[in-house]
């Protein structure tokens, strides 16, 4: 069976996918970079890690272009593009559309689909607009909402998803309504271009079900309620757990990358934790915070770095970014860890290749919309690490401190 292919925009929603297959009982791994073959021999489900949320468009489609082939010649007939569940996107950075178009010229696809909600998440697609429940348990249109408005890199404008979608060049998707899901196979089977509403998980195993019988090749994009849909029908699958490997030590290490509300409050409320702040003039090498840190973790104390949302770094993010994933991995030089979690997409997929990872597999559910997951590394040193990968919105705000028990547990 050809394997299902998901790109992940960044690598904490990228993992969220991983766990949704993984928990269905799909055979799957997530690689930072396409795998051969060889690597991918056995698995339903291949999935790629990148920083495409990050890049500008020109950018973007370079990416694209140096990873299609290899994942072509995995012969997929269903192509996810993973974004987020809140579709932080904007025509210069981070461009949905620009990636879409580039994998529907080089896949061909019988299908193009947008899946615009995610219920389980709290993700509501109604009449082709986005509502999203805030940390406070209000929905909010997305336009309206406390967070995704004021979003750092991508503020949301537009809660229409369908002209949030035309304004970054992918056009003409027609609109599969709540109120015609009592035949969506009727429907879906006229279309080539839809975008498709989604209330509740009745409606994500209703698009499953006419995903299936539409067959065809499929390139379908949305968060992690496309890897629902399309596990609708296996909840009864017999799982393929990861081989055990234990952790290379028991050290934690957790970098906040992520400046959002929630993530704040998740830094604020660390009791376990040596709280560090990372100013902008700690970001340079040699730095007395990297000193600091190693020199706590070895002395067997969880370190929480983290970045502070009122500081202006003077930069632009994704320098931000890489200057912080290039902090880390000093930081992990000097002494390395077991335990590492990571607050924040773009920084969490700099960090993970700043740490020259080839995989991750997903072991277990720390919350809703964050997995434990154990990092795949050619050096016995890194192998096996145990990873937290989470969106700036994911989680409560005892999440920190949840993930070092888990650390003292098996240690």
């Amino acid at each position: 069976m050809a394997p299902v292919v998901f790109i992940g925009d960044d690598f904490t929603g990228a993992s969220d996918t991983l766990a949704t297959f993984a928990r269905a009982g799909w055979r799957a791994r997530l690689f930072l970079k396409p795998p051969s073959a060889r690597e991918a021999e056995g698995l339903e489900v291949v999935g790629l890690a990148t920083a495409l949320r990050a890049m500008g468009p020109d950018e973007a489609l370079r990416e694209i272009a140096g990873v299609w082939p290899s994942l072509a010649a995995l012969s997929p007939t269903r192509v996810h593009l993973k974004v987020c569940s809140t579709f932080d996107s904007h025509p210069e950075i981070g461009s949905i559309g620009a990636v879409a178009r580039a994998l529907e010229t080089a896949f061909q696809p019988d299908l193009v689909a947008v899946l615009g909600g995610q219920p389980s998440l709290g993700r509501y697609a109604v009449f082709g607009t986005l509502f999203a429940r805030a940390p406070d348990g209000v929905v909010y249109r997305l336009d309206r909402h406390p967070i995704m408005r004021n979003h750092p890199l991508t503020p949301m404008r537009e809660a229409d998803l369908t002209r949030h979608l035309a304004a970054q060049g992918l056009t003409g998707l027609t609109l599969i309504s709540a109120p015609q899901f009592s035949d969506l196979p009727q429907a879906l089977s006229a279309e080539r271009r839809v975008f498709l509403d989604a209330i509740s998980q009745v409606h994500i195993r209703k698009i499953g079900a006419a995903l299936a019988l539409r067959g065809g090749r499929q390139l379908l994009i949305g968060s992690s309620s496309v890897a629902e849909a399309l596990t609708w029908e296996e909840s009864d699958r017999i799982a393929h757990p990861a081989p055990q490997i234990a952790p290379p030590n028991g050290r934690v290490l957790v970098f906040a990358g992520s400046r959002s509300a929630l993530t704040q409050a998740q830094v604020a409320a660390a009791t376990s934790f040596a709280r560090l702040l990372v100013t902008p003039q700690a970001l340079r090498p040699g730095a007395a915070v990297e000193a600091e840190a190693a020199a706590l973790l070895g002395q067997g104390k969880p370190v929480l770095l983290h970045l502070d949302p009122q500081t202006d770094y003077a930069m632009p993010p994704e320098r931000l970014a890489a200057l912080s994933s290039a902090l880390l991995a000093r930081v992990v030089a000097h002494q390395p860890v077991g335990w590492l979690g990571i607050a924040g997409g773009d920084t969490s997929s700099r960090i993970c290749a700043a740490l020259d990872m080839s995989a991750i597999d997903y072991l277990a559910a720390i919350a809703p919309g964050v997995g434990l997951c154990r990092a795949v590394h050619r050096h016995a040193a890194m192998n096996g690490m145990r990873l937290m990968l989470k969106g700036g919105q994911m989680g409560d705000d005892t999440l920190f401190d949840t993930f070092a028990a888990l650390a003292r547990q098996e240690a």
